[in-house]
């Protein structure tokens, strides 16, 4: 039987590093859209949703016909949230299989590509021992290897992550692309069955310090696996700085380009 592939975009207004991120206008679209219209060009869904927990967000949904589903506001990270809402999706009449495939596209990745949804659904499809697949993007400057709000990871030989870290990982003396630093790009997929175990295990010591929810897989069973992708022009939103990175880079990206003119002829009629 073939697996079922569903998409969850988890997004939240109180973000603690830049509340509001969401609705944030990038160059004159919310990033929300831009993350929808974005994922929506994977042609393979079986069904792509926001999961949130405001009524701001609600509202947008609502009036732009994105399919939405209210959460728990008790979430501190993603991960739970994607869960909560597949379990509800689950128990709606649209029954998801231990082995069918939740992505977790997080709402701060405007310039995210569809073949990086490819990417992570073909990794763990082809890797056996793999619950989980997290996108790893090549780090190629000194930069992004330094700023906290950047998570980087850190896997064995097989591509399992060990740990992941705000800090620069793994060390050197000078910056160079030869220690393949690479970071987390916030697209994940998961079996539903191992998300489900995710969910069932307590909030771990290193998740909570390195504030990165994929650290209570590696404190716990493992299993969880880097996808790696090269590095390409695609900025996540982590603060008010990085928003203006975007928008800057944005309006060069040929995807951009497309559904930009589309959203606007809608909005302006």
């Amino acid at each position: 039987m073939k697996n079922k592939i569903i998409g969850i975009i988890p997004a939240r207004m109180a973000a603690s590093r830049f509340p509001g991120k969401p609705l944030k206008l990038i160059n004159g679209i919310p990033m929300l859209m831009h993350v929808y219209l974005r994922a929506k060009l994977f042609k393979s869904w079986n069904k792509l949703i926001v999961a949130g927990c405001d009524s701001e967000i609600s509202n947008y949904c609502i009036s732009t016909k994105i399919p939405y589903l209210s959460t728990s506001k008790k979430h501190k990270r993603c991960l739970d949230r994607v869960f909560e809402a597949a379990n509800k999706i689950s128990k709606a009449k649209f029954k998801i299989n231990k082995n069918d495939i939740i992505v977790c596209v997080q709402g701060d990745e405007p310039m995210l590509r569809p073949d990086m949804i490819e990417k992570v659904i073909r990794e763990i499809k082809n890797n056996k021992k793999a619950g989980s697949i997290v996108l790893g993007m090549q780090i190629n400057n000194q930069k992004q290897f330094n700023d906290p709000n950047i998570v980087k990871i850190i896997n064995n030989k097989e591509k399992e992550v060990l740990y992941t870290s705000r800090s620069p990982i793994p060390y050197c003396e000078e910056f160079s692309t030869k220690i393949q630093a690479k970071r987390i790009y916030g697209i994940f997929a998961f079996r539903y069955k191992f998300l489900k175990r995710f969910n069932l295990t307590k909030e771990s010591f290193l998740e909570k310090v390195e504030s990165c929810d994929s650290n209570r897989i590696c404190d716990n069973y493992g299993g969880q696996f880097v996808a790696n992708y090269p590095f390409k022009v695609s900025f996540s939103v982590d603060c008010k700085k990085d928003l203006e990175t975007v928008q800057k880079y944005m309006l060069k990206d040929k995807i951009f380009k497309k559904y930009s003119k589309i959203f606007n002829k809608k909005n302006n009629k």
